[in-house]
């Protein structure tokens, strides 16, 4: 059974930062493509920055430069560090595991909530 489970969100103030993590079991972890979205209220899910199993990084353009993606193949965890938050990054963040060119291999987690006050 596939798990991807979400920590690390909660209340920030503007400015502030915090540290999500995504740890996945029931995958080879190592082989999967690892991002983060995120989907505020009344709007569409949307891609925040992804990771592939070489490490290779993406991002929205409009969040380079104050979130970053980042693996530990050891404990199967994506994390998503993101400062100078602001409160339009509001919203619920959510892990997907994707396997390269299998759409069948594809999962994701329940989600974490963020908040940022202003």
């Amino acid at each position: 059974q596939v798990q991807l489970v979400e920590s690390g969100g909660g209340l920030v103030q503007a400015g502030g930062s915090l540290r999500l993590s995504c740890a996945a079991s029931g995958i080879f972890f190592r082989l999967y493509t690892m991002g983060w979205y995120r989907q505020a209220p009344g709007k569409q899910r949307e891609l925040v920055a992804s990771i592939t199993s070489t490490g290779r990084t993406n991002y929205a353009d409009s969040l380079k430069g104050r979130f970053t993606i980042s693996r530990d193949n050891a404990k199967s965890t994506v994390y998503l560090q993101m400062n100078s938050l602001k409160p339009e990054d509001t919203a619920d963040y959510y892990c997907n595991a994707g396997f390269p060119g299998d759409p069948g291999h594809d999962y994701w987690g329940q989600g974490t909530q963020v908040t940022v006050s202003s």
